[in-house]
């Protein structure tokens, strides 16, 4: 089962503190136990950590997920891909980009969660529906999309101006 399958997550957790790590895998817990028939998509950025779920293996088809900002407070962001699609009638979403919608989540606490368990369902039903080749839904998948170590370390080297 794909819950259990944390390895390629922490690996790329391993950089981050550990206050940071277990806020990470709560969240992950969190959509993994409404959602076990999606797939993670991991997105290491030179900037961000960031952990997608999805009906397919694809980019647009995500319906949530969570990113974790490298830099001294280590901002996370539990967004939605097609956010500005959702009602938000508690306006818990922060944005007004054309696509993507977040709440800032740096204490588990304040973390809303019945109010973002509709969110997350209204979300997860938005992006079947996006979905027009049956064939490309899968299930249960951990996926490693991107790793950009090179730029990355080329970023964090780089001589200010």
């Amino acid at each position: 089962m794909p819950k259990e399958e944390v390895a390629d997550l922490l690996f790329f957790l391993r950089m981050f503190p550990a206050e940071v790590r277990e806020r990470a895998l709560w969240l992950r817990d969190f959509v993994w136990d409404l959602y076990p028939q999606a797939n993670e998509l991991i997105y290491d950025n030179y900037n961000a950590l960031a952990v997608g779920w999805s009906p397919t293996e694809k980019m647009s088809h995500i319906f949530c997920s969570f990113a974790i900002y490298r830099g001294v407070n280590y901002n996370t962001h539990f967004g939605f891909y097609w956010g500005s699609e959702l009602a938000d009638p508690q306006k818990l979403l922060i944005g007004d980009g054309k696509q993507y919608r977040y709440l800032l989540i740096n204490d588990l606490a304040a973390f809303p969660e019945q109010e973002i368990k509709k969110l997350v369902e209204e979300a997860w039903q938005n992006s079947l529906a996006k979905v027009k080749d049956p064939k490309q839904l899968t299930h249960g998948k951990t996926i490693v999309k991107m790793i950009s170590d090179n730029k990355r370390e080329k970023k964090l080297k780089a001589p200010k101006k």
